[in-house]
């Protein structure tokens, strides 16, 4: 069974690099028909085809093309209505003589579309109708049959990730844009959500400078943030957190009846509470801390930003 696999992986490698080596000018032209057009990108294919195009038509939407799938057999009972004159059509077809696709062409000339096709035959009839054509001819299916698409359509596949790239590039698609379209995923969270949102507020562990050693362990066991803030939100002498806790017990002989100001960091990190989670979480994971000090506009710690507890 594995050398089957191997051999599956080899052919479908083998073909993908031959249809690379076929990219030409048509490709670019597609692209730049795609971004002059005012509507969507409509994608539409049958069958196997079919189903790569609905996986096409989501990485166009979320990587900043809005785009939707029209399954062919539909459009004509009444689909072909969702078509505007403004939007831009994707036909695939391996073959380039599926039937339910080449019978939308009328339509899409009729409507003064441009239309996209991808084929594995540049003489199929939709080749030699479209206005820009992608060529996915492969010399061999995975399939040891010869019967089921498998090398064709991870073509076909590539083709439509290779428009969806050179699509986010030439609109300059930044990760903050992909987060705007998946606001539900930990990417969403980190570059549209700010500190503020997310940070400790409630029992923040102040305690006085002048605190004694079991207090500060009360408090730190109170607060349940692995840490104490010396001084109060309008003046902070520094931190203790239970690492520095260990640290000193290791170091110090009498840390019992040291000042807590002998083994606490006086130079805490502190963001301010707009900054957004991914740039507050780039900065801890740069200086290698779990916790930052959150300060408001008037310069007073009103949270605190702990790594370890986002999920």
């Amino acid at each position: 069974m594995k050398s089957i696999a191997q051999k599956v992986f080899d052919i479908e490698i083998a073909s993908l690099n031959e249809v690379a080596s076929k990219l030409d000018n048509s490709f670019e032209e597609a692209v730049n028909a795609i971004l002059k057009a005012e509507g969507k990108l409509i994608v539409c294919g049958m069958g196997k085809s079919g189903h790569v195009g609905r996986k096409i038509s989501a990485t166009f939407t979320s990587t900043g093309t809005p785009s939707f799938f029209l399954h062919p057999a539909e459009a004509f009972h009444g689909d072909l209505g969702m078509i505007s004159e403004k939007d831009i059509v994707l036909l695939i077809s391996y073959s380039g003589e599926t039937e339910e696709i080449l019978k939308i062409v009328p339509y899409l000339q009729y409507n003064k579309n441009i239309f996209i096709a991808i084929t594995g035959n540049p003489d199929s009839t939709l080749a030699r109708h479209t206005h820009y054509h992608l060529n996915v001819k492969v010399s061999q299916e995975a399939c040891p049959l010869e019967l089921a698409p498998t090398s064709s359509t991870t073509a076909t596949l590539v083709m439509g990730d290779a428009l969806a790239i050179a699509l986010m590039t030439a609109r300059d698609f930044t990760p903050a844009d992909f987060a705007r379209f998946h606001p539900g995923g930990s990417l969403g969270r980190k570059l549209l959500v700010k500190v503020k949102d997310l940070m400790r507020t409630e029992n923040l562990p102040f305690i006085s400078a002048d605190a004694s050693f079991t207090q500060l362990v009360i408090k730190m066991s109170e607060g349940k943030l692995g840490m104490v803030i010396i001084g109060h939100k309008g003046d902070v002498k520094g931190v203790i957190t239970d690492g520095d806790l260990r640290r000193g017990l290791v170091k110090y002989e009498d840390i019992h009846h040291m000042p807590i100001t002998d083994f606490m960091n006086a130079n805490p990190i502190f963001v301010n509470e707009d900054e957004m989670v991914f740039d507050a979480e780039e900065l801890m994971l740069e200086r290698k801390i779990t916790t930052l000090l959150i300060k408001n506009s008037a310069d007073a710690v009103t949270g605190v930003y702990q790594i370890f507890n986002q999920v």
